[in-house]
C-alpha cells in the first residue's frame, strides 16, 4: 500500500483572514475579495472575512473600548488598551477581531486607496484592533521583528484610480511601495507580520472585462504564493538599530537613501 506523501508546511491547509472595506457591495473591491476567498476555499484553505461596512464597524477609539474604565479617569489610550487587552476586558467587537487575527496565519487587506491611505473604516479597525499588550507593547515582543504576531503573513491587495506609471519612482504619486509604507512596515512588520510585495489593480475607475479578467488571473497566482513567496526584506530591529533606533552605518548600499534604508539589499 502506498503510503501519504507529508505535505511541507507551505502545502498545509492554512487559516487566512480577509478584511474588506469598500461601502458598495457591487464594487470592485467586493468582486477581489469575493475571488479571493473562492480561490482560496478551493484551494483547500479556511477563509473568515471582516466586511468592515456590512459589519458597520465602529471606527473611532474611545473609552467604550474599555469597559471598565472609570468615566472620571484620564483616558491615556496605550496604557487603558494595554490593561484591557491584558485583563481580558476589551468591548466584544474589538475581542472577536483579534481573536481572528490569533487564528490566522495570513492576514489579506483589501481596499481602494484613498487620499494616499486606506479607507478610514480600515484605519480604525487598525486603530481599534491592534492593541497594546496584543500588536505592540512592553508585555509582548519587541517590534521590527519577531514581534508579537510572528509567524503570519500579510498581503495588501488595493485598487488605485491612477494609471500604474503615476505610482512609479518618477510618477507624480511617488512609489506605491512608499505610499503604502505606514501599512507594510507600520503595521504588519511593527507587529511581526512578513509583508508580501503588494499586489495593485490601477485604473481601476473603469476596467473592463478583459482586464478584470488578466487581474483575477495575476491575483490568484499571488494568492497561490501567499506561504511560499518571498516576503519584503525589511530590517529587525535587533540586529540593524543602534539604541537610539537609528540605522547602524555602513549597513546599506551606496547611495541608498529614504526608505529603502530600512530593506536589506
Amino acid at each position: 500500500m502506498n503510503e501519504a506523501v507529508p505535505q511541507t508546511p507551505q502545502q498545509q491547509n492554512k487559516k487566512i483572514l480577509v478584511v474588506s472595506a469598500h461601502p458598495e457591495p457591487r464594487s470592485l473591491n467586493a468582486a477581489l475579495t469575493a475571488f479571493a476567498v473562492g480561490h482560496l476555499r478551493a484551494a483547500g484553505h479556511e477563509v473568515q472575512v471582516s466586511d468592515l461596512y456590512a459589519m458597520k464597524w465602529k471606527p473611532v477609539v474611545d473609552a467604550d473600548d474599555f469597559p471598565g474604565h472609570a468615566p472620571d479617569r484620564r483616558l491615556a489610550v496605550m496604557a487603558a488598551s494595554e490593561h484591557a487587552t491584558l485583563a481580558g476586558r476589551l468591548s466584544p467587537d474589538i475581542a472577536a477581531e483579534q481573536e481572528k487575527v490569533r487564528w490566522s496565519d495570513a492576514v489579506i487587506l483589501q481596499f481602494p486607496l484613498w487620499w494616499f491611505s486606506v479607507p478610514a473604516i480600515l484605519k480604525g479597525w487598525i486603530d481599534r484592533v491592534f492593541t497594546a499588550g496584543f500588536g505592540y507593547g512592553p508585555s509582548v515582543p519587541p517590534p521590527y521583528s519577531e514581534g508579537a504576531l510572528a509567524g503570519r503573513r500579510a498581503l495588501v491587495s488595493v485598487t488605485a484610480g491612477a494609471r500604474e506609471t503615476a505610482f512609479s519612482d518618477r510618477g507624480i504619486h511617488g512609489r506605491l511601495a512608499d505610499v503604502l509604507h505606514p501599512v507594510q512596515h507600520g503595521l504588519f512588520w511593527f507587529t511581526g507580520m512578513a509583508p508580501l510585495e503588494p499586489f495593485a489593480v490601477f485604473g481601476s475607475n473603469q476596467l473592463p472585462d478583459e482586464r478584470f479578467a488578466a487581474a483575477k488571473q495575476e491575483y490568484a497566482r499571488r494568492l497561490d504564493g501567499l506561504f511560499t513567496d518571498e516576503p519584503v526584506a525589511f530590517r529587525s530591529l535587533v540586529d540593524d538599530y543602534d539604541h537610539d533606533m537609528r540605522l547602524l552605518p555602513g549597513t546599506e548600499a551606496p547611495g541608498t537613501n529614504g526608505l529603502d534604508l530600512h530593506v536589506r539589499p
